[in-house]
């Protein structure tokens, strides 16, 4: 069966946007439901999953879970896995559930914009969505917006988050950064500053407005000196060794050189950072 696309019969498809189910709701035993591989969500709440079960334990499953048929009378999941994983721990048998017969490419849509629409994806998997959508289906971004509601500037600014490095979207992926965080570390053009920073967030648990005065920084240490250093008549290789400190320090470096002796002067601005600071070289000395 051809994808005709979600447009109009999208929310009669969708429990959670409290339109009325289309067609028969059965009931199917719960052993019998699979969770499909491409679904979109990675991290399931145990706290929130374990509220449902209990809520689902005393009050039974409120709303159906969508489904598609597979061979040997199986049922592959489309919308509804928490309440699936749910109520496998509230034990129960059945579900109700109501099965639509689509293609791995509707079911697959189908399963993207539900859960988008929720709006309670983590950065990282909205943005990994997003990606599938223009990747897999096609789909151009002004398209995705209408599709979910967003604006495409937002669709945009998503996406440009999967340029991060691995370990910031680690922590995209945990909470630990929010979208707004994230926005502020692509300003960086280096890998190792954005790192920096982020680490400092997540120590520090810096605001996005002070993440972007520390962004704000961070760019001035950073920028290239070459020339200047050249117009000063200063060591290149100083200058380089200054920003790889920049970089590893996440903070404005000076390095002065004599003929037999030098300093490196490191500047921070709040007793948060000097306390950050000490703590790296601390860590360092003890290794």
């Amino acid at each position: 069966m051809k994808s005709k696309g979600l447009g109009r019969g999208l929310r009669a498809l969708i429990p959670e946007a409290e339109a009325p189910v289309e067609g028969e709701v059965v009931e199917i035993p719960v052993g019998r439901i699979e969770p499909a591989s491409f679904q979109v969500r990675r991290e399931f709440n145990e706290d929130a999953l374990a509220e449902l079960a209990a809520s689902i334990a005393e009050h039974g499953v409120m709303q159906p879970v969508v489904v598609r048929p597979l061979a040997g009378e199986r049922y592959q999941l489309i919308i509804g896995e928490r309440r699936w994983r749910a109520s496998q721990r509230a034990g129960l048998e059945k579900i109700p559930a109501l099965v639509r017969d689509v293609d791995d490419l509707a079911s697959s849509e189908m399963m993207l914009v539900e859960n988008l629409q929720r709006e309670d994806l983590n950065p990282l998997e909205e943005a990994n969505a997003f990606k599938r959508l223009t990747e897999e289906f096609h789909l151009t971004q002004e398209v995705i917006a209408r599709r979910v509601g967003k604006s495409r500037p937002f669709i945009t600014n998503s996406l440009r988050l999967l340029q991060l490095p691995g370990e910031i979207l680690d922590l995209l992926s945990r909470g630990l950064l929010t979208a707004g965080h994230a926005k502020v570390l692509l300003g960086l053009e280096s890998g190792a500053g954005q790192s920096a920073l982020a680490q400092q967030i997540v120590a520090r648990k810096l605001s996005v407005r002070e993440t972007e005065r520390e962004a704000q920084r961070l760019q001035q240490a950073m920028a290239p000196r070459t020339k200047v250093a050249a117009e000063r008549g200063r060591d290149v290789e100083l200058e380089s060794l200054e920003d790889r400190l920049r970089q590893l320090l996440g903070a404005k470096v000076r390095i002065s050189s004599g003929r037999r002796s030098g300093k490196i002067e490191i500047e921070y601005y709040s007793k948060d950072e000097l306390n950050r600071l000490l703590e790296m070289f601390f860590s360092g000395l003890s290794r």
